[in-house]
C-alpha cells in the first residue's frame, strides 16, 4: 500500500503512549520497515522523548532536524510550539510519509535528500537550534559540518551512540580529536542514557543524548586551521608521547619551537595527547604561531 494514499487518521501516532508495539504496528500499517543501510531506529520511549524536548525548548524557535524517520520527535516539536521545523530524510519513502502525516502543517518543511549533500546553509537561516536522533554512522560529518561551517546552530540536542557522546563530552585524560572540536565550539554535556529497548528496532548498542549552547568562534579562520593541523596531528599516535608525535607528524616545525612552546605554556613534552584539555590546546597552538 502507498503511504500517499493512506487516509488522514491512520497517519496518527500518539506520542504519549509511545512504546515498541505501537510504532511496530504503526510501521505494518504503513508499508514501512526500517532500513539498516540509513541507520534507521524509532525512538518509543516517551519518557526520552520528553527529556530531548524539554531540554531543546523549542517554543518560537526555529530547529533542524535530521534524519525525522516516521516523525515522532518532528510531531513532538510541533507541539511545543516549535517556530518551524526543517526535517531532513535521506529515505525516500519516509519523506512522502511525512508529507502525507503533517499535510497542512505550514510551520514543517520536508526536504528529501542527504543533509552531508545538500548542506545546512541551504536549509536554514539564523538563529536556529540542531534537535535530532542522528543516524549513528554520520554523527561525526555532520557534527564537522555543523559546527565547522556556517549558520551553526545555537542550541543542539542530540541523540548520539553512547561511545561517541562520552567522547564528544570527555574530560581532559580521556581527549579525542572530536572531543576537542566539539568542546572548542560549544559547551557541551551528557543528559541521559538511553537504552536498546528505547528503539524499534533495538540496536546492538546504548545511545545517549547530549546538550550543547553553541560558543562564539575564538579564533580567525587560518589560526583555527593551525589549531586542527596540531591537534589532529597529535590523534594520530594518541597513546606516544606528545612531542615525538609531533615532531613525526609535523616535522616542518621542528625541535626547538616544539620545546621551546612546551616550556612556555607550562605543558610537560611527555604527556599523552589525550591528557591536554581545550584551553592547553588552545595555548600550544597559539605560542607555536603560523604552521609551516
Amino acid at each position: 500500500m502507498s503511504t500517499s494514499a493512506a487516509p488522514a487518521r491512520s497517519l496518527a501516532l500518539d506520542a504519549r503512549h509511545l512504546g515498541p508495539e505501537q510504532v511496530e504496528r504503526y510501521l505494518r500499517r504503513h508499508g514501512l520497515r526500517a532500513q539498516k543501510r540509513f541507520g534507521q531506529n524509532h525512538l518509543v520511549d516517551g519518557e526520552v522523548l520528553e527529556s530531548i524536548v524539554a531540554a531543546a525548548r523549542p517554543a518560537g524557535r526555529s530547529v533542524l532536524e535530521i534524519g525525522p524517520g516516521i516523525g515522532i520527535l518532528t510531531g513532538a516539536l510541533l507541539a511545543a510550539r516549535a517556530r518551524r521545523v526543517t526535517a531532513v530524510e535521506v529515505d525516500r519513502r519516509l519523506a512522502a510519509h511525512l508529507r502525507d502525516r503533517f499535510v497542512g502543517e505550514e510551520r514543517l518543511a520536508i526536504v528529501e535528500g542527504d543533509v552531508l549533500d545538500v548542506g545546512i546553509d541551504a536549509l536554514v537561516g539564523l538563529p536556529y537550534d540542531l534537535v535530532a536522533n542522528l543516524p549513528y554512522h554520520i554523527t561525526s560529518p555532520v557534527l564537522h559540518m555543523a559546527l565547522g561551517n556556517e549558520p551553526r546552530p545555537e542550541r543542539m540536542v542530540l541523540m548520539l551512540q553512547r561511545e561517541v557522546a562520552e567522547r564528544v563530552t570527555a574530560p581532559a585524560g580521556a581527549m579525542s580529536y572530536l572531543s576537542v572540536f566539539v568542546q572548542y565550539h560549544a559547551q557541551v554535556s551528557l543528559l541521559r542514557i538511553v537504552p536498546p529497548t528505547a528503539f524499534e528496532p533495538a540496536p546492538a548498542v546504548d545511545s545517549a543524548v547530549i546538550v550543547g549552547e553553541v560558543r562564539p568562534r575564538r579564533l580567525a579562520a587560518d589560526d583555527e586551521a593551525d589549531l586542527w593541523r596540531l591537534v589532529q596531528a597529535g590523534f594520530r599516535e594518541r597513546r606516544k608521547m606528545l612531542h615525538n608525535v609531533l615532531l613525526r607528524q609535523l616535522s616542518n616545525v621542528g625541535r626547538e619551537r616544539f620545546a621551546d612552546a612546551f616550556q612556555r605554556v607550562g605543558i610537560a613534552p611527555d604527556r599523552r595527547p589525550q591528557t591536554l584539555g581545550l584551553e592547553e590546546w588552545l595555548a600550544l597552538s597559539a605560542e607555536l604561531g603560523r604552521l609551516p
